[in-house]
């Protein structure tokens, strides 16, 4: 047999795979449908180990499900719009859409070349006008029924990208994208009210028991369903009130201060004119440039202003002072709080700081008649109501349920649901982007593009000077344009939409991408919808997936998908998040200088084993450590399994004049052998199955050392399970070995592998023990047990010590798979 030339072989059956339309599928009601996704990627030009590891774990996968006989859709495409190429266009001053489709034609080379199960003829990429056209449709639908609309709102601004931001994409205070500070701004913006969805949102997660905890947890907590109290504290000389959300009701009378949100409205109109007013708009100014994550944590120290104003406790007609604060945040609740500090850490220490009044309203049942300025910190758990009127000596737990029903009596507060989920900012002020199909008219205001217009198309003719600012303002043929209504002058929008709407339906696309007529084929997408495994980074557990759960429910909701089949409107039955790549303990980047590139493993190693090192290397939910040593150890067993061809004699029986013990050896190598293939079968299809590839391939490196173990024996069968069990994960290799073996067909046409349960059987032995020549026990051992561990386990057995009495053994002898007597 020729040498393992990973190089021919692998060109050879891609090409193979390519003419043979292999992996193109269509509808099939004869098969169980699998849909197997992994998030599709940005083209920046190169894929990366991460792009390798997410995309060779799906593709095990696939072609896994494919040989047991599933009719498997498994797509491809880029997500192509964002920011980071129009900052490419502006650094290499080209143009963002060449700069795209040339790093696309690049990245789909590369993909091509580890020889992943795609159907390419379901490529989509979101720049193309015959994809965002849909983006446009599905926002002038949430348009029509008030789930699009536009206001003015303080949002996030990121002045290097000189675009806005959604809650979701500032990390620590920072842009998602350029890692550079996030500021505050008054913009008019355009929403999207995720939050008629909220409650859905929320419930329908425990519709996804093969969701990982972690990230359920995640979705849970972004969209933060909380029970409580509204409470209307009156603002002294003032018609106006502040309305406070709590979940601590039984807390009331204890509130000794307002806190508002340095943000909210109110500070302004409460300051004007006062002594304070100058004080706390630069307060208020110099907290919008700070990070959320760092006010809201417990470690930093708050700060925080009195505004000169008072509010009224409505439960006691207490005066209290009115503080802007920078551990409140206007994305929650209402922006404001009642502040407890002998019941709240954060309100004590504040309260401590700014010398504010304290007051126990619940007793710790350990201290009694403790005096609040002895307070170590503030008491948070359960105990009995105190200074707190006609409920003192209630358990708390009870008051709250009490005082909650009181207020409502009384007008001065009401039981509410407080959400953490707010609407989606969708607006950005950039030019790679899809166009917002909206046109403004003086004299009928917002007008939407009627759907025979679209797609709105970016205009080619674009400046990227780096001066910043968004380049399509500055294109009169785009901005000037005629209202469709009264056909007057009129001027189109220049935002473009977030780049996280392109994601948020694209695996629909996929079911009939080259769809004119509607952004998927109803029938398509009935028959593989929903997803069946979704794969993809921990990074996307809350932006992503919470966007394409809320798309997916609304095209529900317009008739547009059918998911009766499945029971519900989720878009992703089972979801596996992988770990990153690293190398010596850090993520791999071009600013630490540890990148190492697929390319120049392929052309080393193969691709065959470069995927068979990244599966072997770690579990796939856990990060894994990058180690050059250990893909040649990849490499060094694949060549031994190729190997396995030259040694492969199928005309190699047993000597006919073979003395009857070297028979019965022969035979019982042979059932081993027999028996370990089965196993491995059994062992190799669990593991593949629940995503424990490396343990896959430990028990098929188990498996090769077997044969070569029993060389001499008749190993056709377990060498072709070798080959059948390696397909997934190294299918270049498996593909050629199969061929010869004498196989006409690709391996993919052949069917999963099937254990026989009566060949994993492990064989006993009964053994029969002796004391001194008499029989005086038996005991049951596996067929492959040594002489130390049988002799413990006789010398264990109840029967055989009472008739050695403790006395010293002089010889134990063992007659092999039959008898064991012990002198003594």
């Amino acid at each position: 047999m020729e040498r393992y030339n990973f190089t021919e072989i692998e060109k050879k059956w891609q090409e193979y795979w390519k003419n043979a339309r292999l992996f193109n599928v269509s509808m099939d009601d004869s098969r169980p449908k699998y849909y197997c996704l992994e998030m599709f990627p940005y083209p920046s030009g190169k894929i990366h180990m991460g792009h390798v590891r997410n995309y060779t774990i799906a593709d095990v996968y696939a072609r896994f499900k494919i040989m047991q006989g599933f009719n498997v859709l498994h797509p491809i495409g880029f997500d192509a719009f964002g920011q980071p190429a129009e900052n490419a266009a502006i650094k290499n001053k080209s143009h963002p859409s060449a700069w795209t489709w040339r790093c696309i034609d690049f990245m789909r080379r590369e993909l091509k070349n580890m020889g992943f199960s795609y159907d390419w003829e379901r490529e989509v990429s979101t720049c193309a006008p015959e994809y965002y056209r849909w983006n446009q449709w599905i926002f002038l639908k949430m348009y029509e029924r008030g789930l699009a609309y536009k206001k003015e709102a303080l949002v996030n601004w990121c002045p290097s990208c000189e675009t806005t931001l959604a809650n979701e994409e500032v990390i620590d205070g920072k842009c998602w994208r350029c890692k550079k500070e996030v500021k505050q701004k008054d913009l008019k913006q355009w929403f999207l009210k995720i939050t008629a969805y909220e409650e859905r949102l929320l419930n329908d997660l425990d519709k996804l028991p093969h969701w990982p905890e972690r990230v359920v947890a995640m979705q849970k907590n972004w969209i933060g369903r909380s029970e409580g109290v509204e409470i209307y504290f009156k603002i002294k000389g003032s018609n106006e009130s502040i309305t406070v959300f709590t979940t601590r009701v039984d807390t009331i009378f204890g509130a000794t201060y307002v806190v508002l949100a340095p943000e909210h409205p109110l500070v302004k109109k409460l300051v004007a004119g006062k002594p304070q007013e100058q004080e706390v708009l630069k307060f208020a100014e110099r907290v919008a440039k700070e990070s959320k994550v760092v006010r809201s944590s417990a470690d930093v120290k708050k700060e925080g202003v009195f505004t000169g104003a008072y509010a009224v406790n409505p439960v006691n007609n207490e005066e209290i002072p009115i503080w802007a604060a920078d551990y409140v945040l206007m994305e929650y609740g209402s922006g404001a709080v009642m502040a407890v500090p002998t019941h709240d850490q954060r309100d004590f220490l504040f309260a401590k700081e700014h010398n504010l009044t304290l007051r126990i309203v619940i007793e710790d049942p350990g201290r009694k008649d403790q005096n609040p300025q002895d307070l170590a910190e503030a008491y948070e758990g359960d105990g009995i109501q105190v200074n707190s009127g006609q409920f003192n000596g209630l358990p708390n737990r009870e008051a709250k349920i009490k005082i909650a029903a009181w207020m409502e009596e009384q007008r001065i507060g009401k039981r509410a649901t407080n959400w953490r989920l707010r609407d989606w900012l969708v607006s950005r002020q950039r030019y790679w982007g899809t166009p917002i199909p909206m046109i403004y008219c003086d004299k009928c205001g917002i007008v939407p593009v009627p759907e025979k217009d679209l797609p709105v198309v970016l205009p080619e003719k674009a400046e990227f000077s780096g001066e910043g600012g968004n380049p399509l303002l500055k294109i009169k043929e785009f901005v000037n344009t005629t209202c469709p209504k009264c056909k007057g002058p009129a001027r189109r929008e220049t935002d473009t939409m977030a780049t996280f709407i392109d994601s948020s339906w694209y695996f629909l696309r996929y079911c009939s991408p080259k769809s004119d007529r509607a952004a998927f084929d109803k029938k398509e997408a009935a028959y593989w919808m929903p997803v069946d495994q979704y794969i993809g980074g921990i990074e996307h557990a809350v932006l992503h997936l919470l966007y394409s759960r809320f798309f997916t429910k609304f095209l529900k909701d317009i008739g547009m998908l059918d998911l009766s089949a499945s029971g519900g409107d989720e878009p992703f039955i089972n979801l596996l998040t992988q770990g990153m790549v690293l190398k010596e303990g850090e993520v791999m980047s071009k600013s630490r200088g540890n990148i190492v590139e697929p390319d120049g493993m392929i052309k080393n190693y193969g691709a065959d084993s470069l995927r068979l090192y990244i599966l072997f290397a770690a579990p796939p939910e856990i990060e894994m450590n990058w180690d050059d040593r250990a893909i040649e150890g990849a490499f060094r067993f694949l060549n031994r399994v190729w190997r396995l061809l030259d040694t492969l004699n199928l005309k190699f029986p047993p000597a006919v004049d073979q003395p009857s013990s070297e028979k019965e050896k022969t035979l019982d190598k042979r059932k081993e052998l027999i028996r370990k293939t089965h196993l491995t079968i059994k062992e190799v299809s669990e593991d593949i199955q629940e995503f424990k590839f490396n343990t896959a391939i430990s028990n098929i490196m188990e498996l090769v050392n077997t044969i070569y173990q029993n060389i001499d024996s008749d190993i056709e069968e377990a060498v072709k399970t070798v080959v059948l069990l390696l397909s997934p994960i190294c299918p270049h290799m498996a593909e050629e070995m199969w061929q010869s073996l004498g196989n006409k067909e690709s391996i993919f046409k052949a069917p999963w592998p099937r254990f026989d349960p009566a060949l994993i059987q492990e064989e006993k032995i009964n053994w029969v023990v002796q004391v001194n020549g008499k029989v005086r026990s038996n005991i049951e051992t596996p067929l492959d047990i040594g002489e130390e561990e049988l002799k413990s386990l006789i010398l264990s057995d109840e029967r055989v010590k009472t008739w050695m009495n403790n006395q010293a053994i002089k010889k134990f002898i063992v007659v092999p798979k039959k008898l064991v007597n012990i002198v003594i």
